[in-house]
């Protein structure tokens, strides 16, 4: 299951930066594929926050 964060100006501030950034991660440097909300990292991850901490995902 994935969610966004329970933090609501958390969420839209990281929304905000997605939009200005392309639609890509504003944490990561590169802009590729592999960068592009949801990023690959999150979306081969298991469990946990991705690394903005815009989503989190579980395994229920």
């Amino acid at each position: 299951m994935i969610r966004l964060n329970k933090n609501i100006e958390t969420v839209k501030s990281i929304k905000k930066k997605i939009k200005e950034n392309g639609g890509y991660c504003p944490c990561r440097l590169i802009k590729n594929k592999d960068t592009k909300c949801m990023c690959k990292e999150f979306r081969e991850q298991e469990s946990g926050e991705c690394h903005c901490g815009l989503y989190i995902k579980s395994k229920e």
